[in-house]
């Protein structure tokens, strides 16, 4: 029976419900070492951080640990840390080429490109990683040793195929040695790989300026200033050009957009703005919400406007409120034409920009949108509304580290703003910024402490961070709210299983078949954990009533199958067993558990007890055989000894 005690002295319930394995023994410093080249291949934060724990445990003090404390150091900034503790690896282990690699990219982005360029060559000379390549053409191209810097660009190039920044290098590259046609092929590349690639754009329109191919560089601009509305010297390209074109009022637009636009008059038109009925008699200005007004009123303002207009072109004052009227009318293309002649005259007025940017929001313009947003916070810092709408299209985009400083600089001025400070918890956590996401987590809970949303995700960060208890709590404020949450169920059940509380887990795992009574794996996972605690009796009713949902239901024949081989039952074991084999032939351990009840407990002893007596009889005879054999030889001995005797 070895072979089915082994089996039945599974903790199966452990295993089958969270997948969690025990390990023994410990391995030196060269398999840490051998683990840290795997690495790089996982995506899986999870696993990279238990593959990270392991080679600390194995090698905590060797050039392995050391490796791993630096690459953690490194994801939370501390570059001098990290530096410090690649040193320390490769005192230990001089030829560690991830090592090297790693700290010379490290030296690079400090500016020690001599440094770099040793350690990088270290690294590439037996790995050929493309982030090493890239540095080494880096440090290359500014040195102007291009052909050897082209090698590199192209090596980095082969995998890092959707790094922008690779092309462009390359194409400035062939800019530098006069080969633009080469340049052409790179930067488009480039936009290949980046669409958004500003440097591509530019590079390609600065092409075409040198040419003399105006409208062929206006486009590319134009693209370039839509993909990236912010960026000052496209605009700044695109007013010489439109200068060169002879459109001085849209080059000075484009300058304004640039930075570099007129500066606004010292004072202001002597004649006096005539107010609209009802108006305040304060000067106008531009509002974010404009009060409804009745259509024939609204009509009499907007004319009264226009003629104040007609008479004083460069009165800001007037195309401000002549905006806020279009806008309350519903007028939005007037009124964006408004707003923009105000820009155009310098307008200090944040709310300009601010209701500029939401018509064009609301008319998916979402790069000009950009645009007036950023004039607006750029007039008043403390412009909240103008941040927040700006926040909201870089997340929309994936641009997170923007949205990440504009969402903070909200909260500055709105620290009230639970669902913001949510969502910028949300931004840490996708950047893999853990701490700051659970700072993030925390103050929205210190506001809102049932927010549901709030305690899952923190509870998440914790259990990645092995934080169990901290974790476990967040996840009952959950159920709380929530007890059909299988997730968070789920998430706690693994949680349990670690640190063994299992009467924790037997109570979750009942409320979770009471409350899902009609799914037959609830009922078989907790018969798991009564079998794991040896209450066999509640563990085969559990085993029945999945079957009783699910005939077929293969693990709970197998489980049922086991627990009957457990407590003698062997008739009954080999009917569930066979059952569980017909419902999913793949099943091992039940094909095992059969062919054990066969061999060792098969019901024909008889035959079994006759062929043991035939080989004991063949044993028997060969035995007398011997005896005989050595009798007769002792005789034959006896008998030469007298013989010489006698001689």
């Amino acid at each position: 029976m070895p072979m089915i005690r082994s089996y039945l002295a599974l903790p199966c319930a452990v295993l089958m419900l969270t997948g969690f394995t025990w390990g023994f023994g410990a391995d030196k410093c060269p398999k840490a070492l051998e683990l840290t080249g795997q690495l790089g291949a996982l995506r899986d934060e999870a696993q990279v951080r238990q593959a990270e724990a392991e080679i600390l445990s194995i090698c905590p003090d060797g050039a392995a640990g050391h490796y791993v404390t630096a690459l953690q150091l490194e994801r939370v900034g501390n570059l001098d840390g990290a530096i410090a503790e690649y040193r320390k690896a490769l005192q230990l282990e001089r030829s560690f080429p991830l090592a090297s690699g790693n700290l010379g990219l490290l030296y690079a982005q400090k500016g020690m490109n001599d440094e770099a360029s040793v350690e990088l060559a270290r690294g590439l000379a037996t790995i050929s990683n493309p982030k090493y390549h890239k540095a080494m053409a880096l440090i290359l191209a500014e040195r102007k040793v291009y052909p050897l810097a082209i090698y590199h660009f192209n090596e980095a190039g082969r995998e890092l195929t959707t790094d922008a920044s690779v092309f462009t290098g390359l194409a400035e590259i062939y800019v530098a040695i006069g080969q633009q046609a080469k340049a052409l092929e790179e930067y488009r590349r480039a936009l290949q790989a980046d669409p958004n690639s500003e440097k591509a754009h530019m590079g390609i329109a600065a092409i075409h300026l040198e040419r003399n191919d105006l409208n062929k560089a206006l486009d590319e601009l134009k693209k370039g200033s839509l993909s990236s509305p912010q960026n000052r010297e496209i605009h700044l390209m695109m007013a010489d050009i439109y200068t060169k074109k002879g459109d001085s009022k849209q080059a000075e637009y484009e300058k304004l957009l640039g930075g570099k636009g007129k500066p606004a008059p010292a004072t202001p038109p002597a004649p006096a703005i005539v107010p609209p009925p009802l108006a305040s008699t304060a000067p106008a200005v531009a509002k974010p919400v404009v009060e409804p007004r009745p259509k024939a009123e609204l009509e009499k303002a907007i004319e009264r406007l226009k003629t104040t207009i007609k008479d004083q072109p460069d009165a800001v004052a007037a195309y401000e409120e002549l905006g806020n009227l279009y806008r309350s009318a519903g007028m939005d293309n007037e009124a964006i034409a408004a707003y923009k002649e105000a820009a155009y005259r310098n307008s200090t007025s944040s709310d300009v920009y601010l209701n500029l940017g939401i018509l064009y929001e609301k008319q998916d313009m979402l790069d000009e949108a950009v645009v007036a947003y950023k004039q607006a916070v750029q007039i008043k810092p403390q412009n909240a509304d103008a941040r927040l709408r700006l926040a909201d299209i870089y997340l929309n985009r994936g641009s997170n580290a923007p949205a990440v400083e504009q969402y903070g600089e909200f909260l500055k001025l709105k620290p009230n703003s639970p669902d913001i400070q949510l969502k910028l918890a949300r931004l840490f956590a996708r950047n893999k910024e853990t701490n700051l996401a659970i700072e993030g987590y925390l103050a929205v809970l210190k506001q809102s402490p049932d927010n549901v949303d709030a305690n899952r995700e923190i509870a998440a960060l914790y259990k990645t961070k092995s934080l169990n208890d901290k974790a476990i709590e967040h996840y009952k404020r959950v159920l709380t709210q929530q007890k059909d949450d299988v997730e968070t169920r789920n998430a706690l059940v693994s949680l349990y299983v670690k640190d063994k509380r299992y009467d924790e887990i037997t109570d979750l795992l009942k409320g979770t078949a009471e409350l899902f009574p009609d799914d037959p794996n609830n009922h078989y996972k907790l018969g798991l954990i009564y079998d794991f605690k040896k209450d066999y009796e509640n563990a085969i009713a559990c085993y029945k009533k999945a079957l009783a949902l699910k005939p077929d239901h293969a693990r709970s024949l197998n489980a049922l199958g086991r627990l009957y081989l457990k407590t003698g039952r062997l008739t009954e074991a080999k009917v569930a067993l066979e059952a569980a084999k017909k419902a999913d032939p793949s099943l091992e351990e039940a094909s095992v558990l059969l062919n054990n009840i066969r061999d060792e407990f098969s019901p024909e002893p008889r035959k079994i007890s006759s062929k043991i007596s035939g080989k004991s009889k063949k044993i028997k005879a060969k035995k007398t055989k011997k005896t005989k054999a050595s009798k007769s030889g002792k005789s034959t001995k006896t008998e030469k000894s007298k013989a010489k005797k006698k001689h």
